[in-house]
């Protein structure tokens, strides 16, 4: 039975997705990974100027074969506005979190960019909120991060703007830096199963299968059905930098199994960090793009439209008058 949401709620989802209901969103909401990539071997050498120049020639390879672009409030949401480099049929979801995260490896804490608001990306004229948060259900910091979950998601209710969220999972035993196959699996279902329900519209989810460790197809099939049964939204892939050919694996498996679309960053244009000049024009212009098509004909054939989730409230007589400041 499909859910009702609110009338801005609607409007963002229409503008985020396909014209058949489904997402194919280009990511590049990227700030401390981006410095790593454009300078690997000094990241603090990396200018600004120099990552908001890059995040616009991104966008304007990108966008127009994208249902809508993630973009981060300190680098590129303005930038590509008052450019022109986004055009104005291709929607726009802002990042609201700070990048990073405070507190010890293994009990993560995220937090809102100092100066940026919910309010304010809709004022912009933004489509949609994204938060990042980093989770592991067994976390000390579990609760906390909850918390700022439902927080957020009261204010979008409030401005009336959907609610991507993107749980990274992480280790919480500090002898090990990534979690195992079996916990990994665990933590990105049990993570939708507890934070879908608090007021999150669309989930931005890790695959949840470590494919280095398991290269069945069907089992990678089956992992993306229990999370679609865990999760009671929409919820689209990331990419988390792995290459295209396995990410259109990955997109063709999650998409068979319930998701929505995906979001995709590093796996269609990451090389493009790794050249300047004409050669990374040439690079996003043709390669990526083509990348990001491919990526955007997949979803449109294969995954589950927002409208089988989702119905617009009832629009009464005097819903003008009704509809809330």
């Amino acid at each position: 039975m499909s859910k009702t949401l609110s009338i801005g709620k609607i409007r963002g989802l229409q503008q985020t997705s396909t014209g058949r209901g489904v997402f194919a969103i280009c990511a590049l909401d990227h700030r401390n990974n981006l410095r790593q990539l454009l300078h690997p071997d000094d990241p603090a050498a990396t200018t600004r100027e120099e990552m908001i120049l890059f995040k616009l020639d991104l966008v304007r390879a990108l966008a127009p074969v994208s249902s809508a672009v993630l973009v981060d409030p300190e680098l590129s949401a303005s930038q590509i506005i008052a450019t022109g480099a986004l055009p104005g049929r291709t929607g726009m979801l802002v990042a609201v979190e700070a990048s990073g995260y405070s507190g010890n490896p293994d009990a993560r804490e995220s937090k809102i960019l100092p100066g940026w608001s919910v309010a304010k990306t809709r004022r912009m004229g933004a489509s949609a909120v994204k938060l990042l948060v980093y989770y592991h259900p067994k976390a000390p910091t579990a609760s906390i991060i909850e918390t700022l979950v439902r927080e957020v998601a009261d204010l979008c209710a409030r401005e009336d703007l959907p609610l991507f969220l993107e749980p990274l999972s992480y280790s919480i035993d500090p002898s090990r830096k990534k979690l195992d196959p079996d916990e990994r699996k665990w933590v990105v279902i049990e993570t939708a199963r507890r934070l879908t329900p608090l007021g999150v519209d669309v989930l931005k989810a890790e695959f949840p299968l470590d494919i280095e460790a398991v290269s069945d197809e069907m089992e990678w099939r089956k992992a993306c059905a229990a999370l679609s049964e865990a999760s009671v939204v929409p919820w689209v892939l990331l990419s988390a930098s792995v290459g295209i050919e396995t990410y259109m694996r990955q997109v063709t498996a999650a998409c068979l199994a319930g998701a929505s679309g995906v979001a995709v960053g590093r796996a269609v244009w990451k090389e493009a960090t790794e050249v300047t000049g004409q050669a990374r024009l040439d690079f996003l212009n043709i390669t990526a793009r083509e990348r990001m098509e491919r990526v955007t004909s997949l979803v449109n054939a294969l995954a589950r439209p927002w409208s089988e989730f989702y119905q617009s409230e009832p629009i009464g007589v005097d819903w003008h008058a009704e509809y809330p400041e």
